[in-house]
């Protein structure tokens, strides 16, 4: 018992603790990448002419680059609270799976609308878009995959049954 660190038979739960900030930093990156590709792609929206007008000057253009920035916005919210919570050494483990879940969909979502905004030049690396939609996969399945963090959710904040 010398070499016990905490209370014995609570090593898993400490664990788990340990996990939460992994999950909000991964949450933070993914936020990050997510405004760099939404920037970009408002950037090339402005400039990239066609028929005489930008064409962030359609909604078609418009419309799916402010959605991404709101769920950035979302995701952001989620991930402040749950690293305030962390500062504040209170329980945030569904904070902190919820904000990694959602920002690593909202990342993914700005990225890929970031290359699609581009067109075909979204596939240059000049561009930088192909790069940031590829390294939006890496929110998305690490350290745990969406699917791991609904389970977790469902069972720890809704108490459904334990489905796997």
């Amino acid at each position: 018992s010398d070499d016990l660190i905490g209370e014995e038979g609570q090593g898993f739960r400490y664990i788990l603790h340990g996990l939460n900030p992994e999950r909000i930093l991964i949450a933070a990156e993914a936020v990050g990448l997510g405004r760099a590709a939404l920037r970009r792609a408002a950037q090339y929206a402005k400039e990239r002419v066609v028929f005489g007008r930008p064409i962030g000057q359609n909604q078609a253009i418009q419309h799916p680059l402010a959605d991404a920035w709101a769920r950035l916005e979302a995701a952001n919210l989620m991930l402040f609270k749950a690293a305030s919570l962390y500062d504040r050494g209170e329980p945030c483990g569904a904070e902190a799976n919820t904000a990694k879940y959602l920002a690593a969909d909202a990342c993914h979502t700005a990225c890929e609308r970031a290359v699609l905004t581009h067109g075909g030049m979204g596939y240059a690396k000049e561009f930088h878009v192909e790069r940031y939609l590829r390294e939006s996969y890496i929110a998305r399945i690490a350290p745990v995959s969406a699917e791991m963090i609904l389970n977790f959710l469902a069972e720890k904040v809704l108490g459904l049954p334990k489905s796997y």
